[in-house]
């Protein structure tokens, strides 16, 4: 069996997270490409897609999510993605089982007491008029009828129980908003696809094959990284024969779809700024292919990072509009250079053009 080195497994997810070459894809396209983009932080998607595509409007973001065309919804891992309205509704009762597991790893004890059935037709019920609403306002509604729990754990349980998007102006480009929450079913016109009756699992099955056309090679643990779901290795092997196998470094078997893009290892990777929690960091169980051990936790802490060779080389931060890179090892002077010239288009993109300053302080 091939053996995949970090450095091909790296220049592989480069190609399928969009970031070996920026995309003429449109962004719907992409989003979906990339099987939802994280966005607990409203604004960070906009860096995230700006760094993928060729000439990105962030206009053109605000606009699908005005037209309901993306949705921001929890999903993966318990996280905020925005997803494709499409996908939100796919996927949704997939997830509901891990939603509600790890809120009851949580909050177990706070909920003993609660009907969870008749919490969540609560929910729902304080939602029904469509108007959307703060979901802390109606947690605290639902408290009057259960005053044990704080509304904090009533609300994150409604986040598991109903499907919910937060809508906008939540999520637009340079827009601060608090958070109020719409019925995902009313807000799209459309129901929430539910699980088939006979036990069968499509919706796992593209997820096996969505997610290694968007983080492959990968095994079965990054798979179960990436989105928190049960029940995987059954979708796994009922797609295994459309897949093809490699081995990493370790003797870890990668799994892959056959015709996905795995590119020469010596190919060049551009310098990359990615925002916070980016899924191309977080969709891994093993993230060594993209930072070093040292610096893994920089990807669950929030950190926006800088890949210059295609790995994870230095964090970066916005004040005063400049660009300010703080490096975690010693640039060459061609990467410093390069380093410089990125983080220059990025900041003429965050203050349109206002500003292309950048600052890199001392390796």
């Amino acid at each position: 069996m091939t053996v995949l080195d970090a450095r091909t497994l790296n220049r592989a997810t480069l190609a399928r997270q969009l970031l070996l070459d920026r995309s003429d894809t449109t962004v719907p396209d992409a989003v979906a490409h990339l099987c939802g983009v994280q966005a607990q932080e409203p604004q960070e998607p906009f860096v995230g897609l700006w760094s993928r595509l060729r000439a990105f409007d962030p206009a053109s973001l605000s606009d699908l999510l005005v037209q309901r065309r993306v949705v921001r919804t929890h999903l993966m891992r318990r996280t905020v993605h925005l997803v494709t309205a499409d996908d939100a509704l796919a996927w949704r009762s997939r997830h509901d089982a891990m939603l509600l597991q790890r809120v009851l790893g949580v909050y177990r004890d706070e909920l003993a007491g609660v009907d969870l059935e008749e919490l969540a037709a609560a929910g729902r019920a304080a939602l029904a008029d469509g108007e959307p609403r703060p979901l802390a306002e109606i947690a605290r509604e639902c408290a009057d009828r259960w005053p044990g729990p704080r509304p904090r754990a009533l609300g994150e349980a409604l986040l598991a129980l109903v499907p919910l998007v937060q809508v906008p102006p939540r999520g637009l480009w340079r827009r601060k908003a608090g958070v109020r929450t719409a019925l995902l079913s009313t807000w799209l016109g459309r129901d929430v696809d539910p699980l088939p009756e006979d036990g069968t699992d499509p919706v796992g099955r593209a997820l096996v094959r969505r997610y290694l056309a968007a983080f492959g090679p990968a095994t079965s643990t990054d798979l179960r990284t990436w989105c928190g779901l049960a029940g995987l290795p059954r979708a796994v092997a009922a797609v295994r024969e459309e897949l093809v196998s490699f081995r990493d470094e370790r003797g870890r078997e990668l799994l892959d779809l056959p015709d996905a893009p795995r590119p020469d290892p010596d190919v060049t990777a551009p310098v990359r700024f990615l925002p916070a929690f980016d899924n191309a960091l977080l969709g891994y169980h093993d993230r060594s292919r993209i930072v070093d051990d040292d610096h893994r936790g920089l990807s669950v802490a929030g950190e926006r990072v800088v890949l210059v060779d295609g790995r994870v080389a230095a964090t970066w931060t916005v004040a005063d509009g400049t660009v300010q890179v703080t490096p975690l090892r010693r640039f060459s002077r061609d990467e410093r250079d390069e380093v410089a010239e990125e983080g220059r288009q990025l900041a003429k993109f965050l203050s349109d053009g206002d500003s292309d300053r950048v600052s890199t302080t001392a390796e």
